[in-house]
C-alpha cells in the first residue's frame, strides 16, 4: 500500500541516504533505551507530514521505540459542525455565490456538507484562491460572492491581499467567511491537555515560512520540549526525527530549522504586514474534538467590516455536538490512534466520512485508511 524511499531524480528521496538515516536514528533509539513499550513520542503537528509518512512507508521501517502522534494541523479536519453549517446557510441564500477550496466541500455539517448544499440547487462554485472569488465578483455584480477563507497562517496572507486588493478597487459585492485559525495557541492546547504524551515536535513547513521560528520558543522555555520545523520530502521527516532524537541524546532542548531552504529564520514580513493589516484576533474559538481555544482564530478588522460575510449575513455559529463514539479530539491530541475509534473503518470511511479526520486529503485517520494503517500495530 506504501511507497517505501526510491532512488531517482529526486535527492529528498534518496534510498541509500534514506537508510543511513534509519540507521542512525536505531542506533538514538537505543541510546535512550526507547522500545515499543517505552517509546519515544514524536507528534507531527501538520497533516502534510502524516501523509509523507504513511505515503513513504516512514513508520514501517522505523525501529518499534519511535511512535508518531498525529497533531491539529489539518484546518479542514478542526473545523466545527457549527460553522459548516454556517456555510451551508449562507451558500443557500439565493442572492449568493458561495466560494470555496474543494477540500472543505464534504466536511459533514450537523445536516449537510457543502457538497450536499450543491446538489440541493445552492450556487456553490470551488477556486483555487481567493482571487478566483474575487474575479467572480467583478464578473457578476449582480450577485453577493462569499469566500469561505479558512485554513493557518499558511493562506491566511492570500486572503488577506484579497481583501485589500478588494478595498483598493471598491468592489462592493465580495466578502469573507473568516474561518483562519493560529498554529501557537493550538500547540499550547497540545501541551497543556492533561496525559500529554509528546517527546518532541515535527514542526510545520508551511506555516513556519511565513511566521519564522520566534513564535515556537515557548515550547523550550516553558514546556521543556523540542522542535523541529521540517521539509514534506520523506529525507526531511527522517533528518528531522535524528535531530529530535540527538536533542533528547544530549540533554538540550531547542527550537532548530531542517526546512531552513524555504523557511527564513525571521517568517515572511509582507506576508505578516497583510495579516495584521487585515485580521484581529478572536477571544476564542471553537475547534471541532478540541473545544473552544482561547486567541486562535482571527476575525476581519472593523476597517473592512463591508467585505465581512459574518456581519452581512448575521451568522449563527451553533454548538453543535460531536457524533456519538467519535473520537477525532483524542487523534488530535496524540492520546488516541485512528484505529482505536469505534467508528473507524466501519461507520466512518473515506466514502461515508463520519468525523473530519477522515474528510480531508491531510486527515490522520484518512491516511490511516488509505495507507493500509486499519489495525493495531500498522503505524
Amino acid at each position: 500500500m506504501t511507497a517505501p524511499l526510491t532512488a531517482g531524480a529526486n535527492p529528498f528521496q534518496d534510498r541509500e541516504t534514506g537508510r543511513r538515516l534509519i540507521a542512525r536514528i536505531g542506533e538514538k533509539l537505543d541510546r535512550l533505551g526507547a522500545t515499543e513499550r517505552k517509546p519515544v513520542r514524536l507528534m507531527e503537528i501538520c497533516g502534510g507530514h502524516t501523509h509523507t509518512i504513511f505515503r513513504h512507508g516512514l513508520s514501517g521501517v522505523l525501529p518499534a521505540g519511535l511512535e508518531f502522534l498525529h497533531g491539529p494541523g489539518c484546518p479542514v479536519c478542526v473545523l466545527p459542525m457549527g460553522r459548516i453549517d454556517d456555510c451551508v446557510a449562507i451558500a443557500e441564500d439565493p442572492r449568493v455565490i458561495f466560494t470555496t477550496f474543494g477540500d472543505a466541500m464534504r466536511v459533514p455539517g450537523s445536516k449537510k456538507s457543502l457538497m450536499q448544499a450543491k446538489a440541493d440547487g445552492a450556487d456553490i462554485r470551488m477556486v483555487y484562491s481567493p482571487l478566483d472569488a474575487l474575479e467572480l465578483a467583478r464578473r457578476n455584480p449582480d450577485r453577493e460572492v462569499v469566500f469561505f477563507g479558512l485554513g493557518f497562517e499558511t493562506t491566511m496572507p492570500s486572503t488577506a491581499l484579497t481583501v485589500l486588493k478588494a478595498e483598493r478597487e471598491g468592489i462592493a459585492n465580495f466578502s469573507l467567511f473568516c474561518n483562519h485559525i493560529t498554529i501557537i495557541p493550538t500547540i499550547r492546547a497540545v501541551l497543556d491537555t492533561p496525559g500529554m504524551m509528546v517527546d518532541g515536535f515535527i514542526g510545520p513547513g508551511h506555516v513556519s515560512m511565513v511566521i519564522g521560528l520566534k513564535p515556537y520558543r515557548f515550547i523550550a522555555s516553558q514546556y521543556d520540549r523540542p522542535l523541529v520545523v521540517t521539509g514534506f520530502e520523506p529525507l526531511d521527516v527522517l533528518q528531522s526525527v535524528w535531530m529530535l532524537l540527538d536533542q533528547i541524546d544530549r540533554g538540550v532542548v531547542e527550537i532548530q530549522n531542517q526546512y531552513a531552504r524555504v523557511v527564513p529564520e525571521e517568517g515572511n514580513p509582507q506576508a505578516n504586514a497583510a495579516i495584521d493589516a487585515v485580521f484581529e484576533t478572536r477571544p476564542f474559538f471553537e475547534w471541532r474534538g478540541l473545544g473552544s481555544i482561547d486567541e486562535s482564530g482571527v476575525a476581519i478588522r472593523e476597517r473592512f467590516a463591508r467585505f465581512d460575510a459574518e456581519r452581512r449575513f448575521a451568522v449563527r455559529s451553533p454548538a453543535v455536538a460531536e457524533p456519538d463514539s467519535c473520537q477525532c479530539g483524542g487523534v488530535l491530541t496524540g492520546t488516541v490512534k485512528p484505529w482505536q475509534c469505534p467508528l473507524f473503518g466501519g461507520a466512518c470511511t473515506p466514502e461515508s466520512p463520519v468525523g473530519a479526520l477522515m474528510v480531508s486529503s491531510e486527515g490522520a485517520c484518512a491516511a490511516y485508511h488509505q495507507y493500509g494503517g486499519l489495525r493495531k500495530g500498522a503505524a
